[in-house]
């Protein structure tokens, strides 16, 4: 496994392999290498023939308070782990290696309006033009077949494949399932930041959304009763700090027609997030017709 420090060695590396016929996974992550990336990295490695993997804390998708200076590096096991899982190479700056992945004087940004206008564009000012700008950078430096991203960042997902979309560039966003620990939680690199008493709060969150979940398949279609039960259960007793409990259509991101589930010709997505401790965190579960979000764009 090659592991590249700079984008031109990447790039280098990428043009090569496309020119010799090879299919191109990208699975872009921030390290702190988890089940969830694991099976992207494994999708990925049993889709094409050269699989890369990028290991970048993003500084540009942080806000000026957000966990950016303590978000959890692990690069010894990221690297062992993409090893073990048959990658290819790691594009893997050196800690402070902005200026590879940003050159000097940047200036230009990738932004996607209305799908990144709700839920954690509204939380998280500038977030999505971070995430989306870097990704577009990452695709410009390998020119991936098909890029691998988790369900569990929806918000994050439906951006990005619109961006492929509009932008033509002519890589296929697959997008798949939330891998969850055996209670129920939700797996993020973030959990590592939960204290015992923190973890345990948290499972409100994956119960609450399984709840909502068991009652729209009983026949419950209203969108009001549904966000309520997660605002109860999420609520002060929980223990959590709520920010928002949202059923958004699937494939826009904007309120249902009449209020209904039923009224999405793709489905809905109940997103939540919530704050255990200070360490936020993020779910969702999709409703209604639709099924889970994969190979759109490019």
């Amino acid at each position: 496994m090659i592991v590249a420090e700079t984008p031109q060695d990447a790039r280098n590396w990428a043009r090569s392999a496309q020119r010799a016929g090879h299919s191109l996974g990208l699975v872009p992550t921030m390290g702190a290498l988890h089940a969830g990336h694991f099976s992207l990295i494994d999708r990925a490695r049993s889709e094409c023939s050269r699989v890369a993997v990028s290991i970048f804390v993003n500084p540009t998708q942080f806000g000026p308070n957000e966990d950016l200076t303590r978000y959890p590096r692990t690069v010894e096991e990221d690297v062992k782990g993409c090893r073990e899982r048959g990658v290819d190479l790691v594009l893997l700056p050196p800690a402070g290696g902005e200026a590879g992945i940003y050159p000097p004087g940047f200036q230009t940004w990738v932004e996607v309006r209305d799908l990144a206008a709700p839920l954690c564009g509204d939380r998280r000012p500038g977030h999505f033009r971070g995430v989306t700008t870097v990704v577009a950078i990452l695709f410009g430096i390998f020119r991936p077949d098909r890029a691998y991203f988790g369900q569990k960042d929806f918000q994050q997902a439906r951006v990005i494949e619109r961006m492929a979309l509009d932008l033509r560039l002519d890589t296929r966003v697959v997008v798949l399932p939330i891998v969850r620990e055996a209670d129920g939680l939700a797996l993020s690199s973030r959990n590592r930041f939960l204290s015992p008493e923190e973890r345990e709060r948290a499972l409100a969150i994956p119960r609450a959304l399984q709840e909502a979940e068991t009652l729209w398949r009983a026949g419950e279609e209203r969108v009001s009763v549904l966000e309520a039960l997660v605002l109860d259960r999420l609520g002060p007793a929980s223990g959590l700090t709520f920010d928002y409990a949202r059923i958004l259509d699937a494939s826009t991101l904007e309120p249902l027609a009449c209020e209904r589930i039923d009224a999405a010709p793709q489905g809905a997505v109940l997103a939540v997030a919530a704050y255990a401790g200070s360490t936020r965190l993020i779910d969702n579960v999709r409703l209604g017709r639709g099924g889970a979000p994969e190979n759109r764009g490019g």
